[in-house]
């Protein structure tokens, strides 16, 4: 998928995600926090489940 279309429809998902914030993203990091995105606004209940994939990390924290 293009960098703009994963755009687009991260935007569809969060209208709040400004364009220009998206943009400093590659296509490789904007897929899956589109997969998230689509993911949480699916069903939910005792069979939703979502499995953190080994590229993201669980914790993140930046050192001042």
């Amino acid at each position: 998928m293009k960098k703009q279309h994963l755009i687009e429809e991260i935007r569809r998902k969060n209208p709040t995600a400004e364009p220009g914030f998206l943009r400093q993203f590659t296509e490789a990091q904007l897929e899956p926090y589109l997969n998230r995105l689509k993911h949480v606004s699916g069903r939910r209940g005792r069979g939703s489940v979502w499995i953190r994939t080994d590229e993201t990390t669980a914790v993140v924290m930046r050192a001042a």
